[in-house]
């Protein structure tokens, strides 16, 4: 079964800094029909205009992942870490007991990123932060592996994610098509251009729910930029 989300019945809140788009219930957006899609508890879709950001604040017992899309996005934390993430680069944060992070747009151009929590299969585990670049080593008009906690992906070159889902990423030119196996069910997003996904057509900032699948056909109707996110339906897996 696939289900549509469309970008305009995303919950949506402006700021004088920030455009979000809320795939579930956040902050000022509270839409009890879109609180989770199994241990999927966050999808943001933001845009950070120049010299602006989050200032400190806390998570707990989550894993977090951001993907920039665009820009340039300083990031520090109370482990210590201090760097900027660019287009291209995945930030993986496991909360844990607890983190204190800020993330900065000190630039000149807005960034845009989708922030993904993901509800962790144990609590309370130590506080972890890791970032890598993906840039030059996507897969030519396939999927590329970000991020992981499933066994099957022990040996791959994924960021670590303590809970059995799985982030892919796909840059694909018009007219390409691909077969994404499936493990879990699965939330899709179309990060840039117009992709099908099994008949389905979805647009730039559209999303899909996947379920009871075991593969999905995703098709590029433009030159195009897709997540892919497996996510176990129960929030304990």
């Amino acid at each position: 079964m696939i289900t549509k989300i469309p970008y305009e019945s995303l919950g949506h809140v402006q700021t004088s800094w920030l455009d979000a788009r809320h795939h579930f219930s956040f902050g000022y957006y509270n839409n009890p029909e879109r609180v989770h899609f199994g241990a999927l508890r966050v999808v943001n879709d933001d845009t950070v205009a120049p010299k602006a950001g989050f200032d400190d604040h806390p998570h707990q017992n989550m894993e977090i992942i951001t993907f920039i899309r665009e820009g340039v996005l300083t990031h520090k934390d109370s482990l210590g870490h201090k760097g900027t993430i660019k287009a291209g680069d995945v930030q993986v944060m496991s909360a844990g007991a607890g983190i204190v992070h800020a993330e900065l747009n000190d630039g000149d151009d807005p960034v845009r990123l989708y922030q993904i929590w993901i509800m962790p299969k144990e609590k309370n585990t130590q506080p972890k932060y890791a970032q890598r670049s993906f840039r030059g080593d996507t897969v030519k008009n396939g999927m590329t592996l970000l991020a992981s906690g499933m066994a099957d992906d022990k040996e791959s070159d994924a960021l670590y994610i303590h809970q059995n889902a799985a982030v892919w990423s796909g840059q694909l030119d018009v007219g390409t098509e691909v077969e994404q196996k499936l493990r879990q069910s699965a939330y899709v997003l179309a990060s840039h251009g117009t992709v099908t996904v099994n008949g389905v057509e979805l647009k730039k900032g559209d999303a899909a729910e996947v379920t009871g699948q075991t593969s999905i056909s995703i098709t590029a109707n433009d030159n195009a930029e897709v997540l892919v996110l497996e996510i176990p339906e129960k929030l304990n897996s």
